[in-house]
């Protein structure tokens, strides 16, 4: 009979993964204390849930999930990172790897599909949220911004046009 706490253990992993957007598989050999309470703390700020799972009950919930691939990346200890938003947890991991090259990103779950470390890699390469949010409004507003400033210099055009047209006649009539 199992016990209570690998029961639970089991179901809070499945849920994490489920209601996550994004899952990723981490290696944390060799850190020291402050290292890894700088880590948690930097993914913390980012809204990640990070958290240890013994493999092999990792291994049992993604059978059951049908994300066996997934369970390769699992080799010594594993860590894993949840976050509703894709990007963040990636690019925490990965410049937090710099600093401290014992952390390391080896594979993970993106929307229920098995990723590589070289697919988080280039998705913690991406902008983050917001500013990609910003760039596809500044897209979407560019074209709308200059039909605008178009229908705004139609009125000042005529009025310019009419203005010439009577100087033209005022010239002409002057003349005659």
């Amino acid at each position: 009979m199992p016990k209570q706490y690998k029961i639970d253990s089991v179901a809070e992993l499945k849920e994490k993964i489920q209601g996550s957007q994004i899952a990723i598989l981490s290696k944390y050999i060799g850190i020291n204390a402050e290292q890894a309470t700088n880590l948690r703390k930097k993914l913390r700020d980012s809204q990640v849930d990070y958290k240890v799972f013994k493999n092999t009950l990792a291994k049992r919930v993604l059978d059951e999930l049908e994300l066996s691939d997934a369970s390769t990346y699992m080799d010594g200890p594993t860590a894993w990172a949840f976050s509703a938003d894709p990007v963040a947890p990636a690019k925490v991991l990965k410049d937090f790897s710099k600093e401290v090259p014992l952390v390391e990103m080896v594979g993970g779950i993106l929307e229920g599909k098995v990723v590589s470390k070289d697919q988080l890699d280039a998705l913690a390469s991406l902008p983050p949220r917001d500013v990609l949010l910003g760039q596809v409004v500044g897209t979407i507003a560019a074209p709308l911004r200059n039909f605008v400033s178009t229908l705004n210099a139609l009125p000042t055009n005529l009025v310019n046009v009419l203005d010439q047209i009577k100087k033209q006649k005022e010239e002409g009539g002057a003349a005659a």
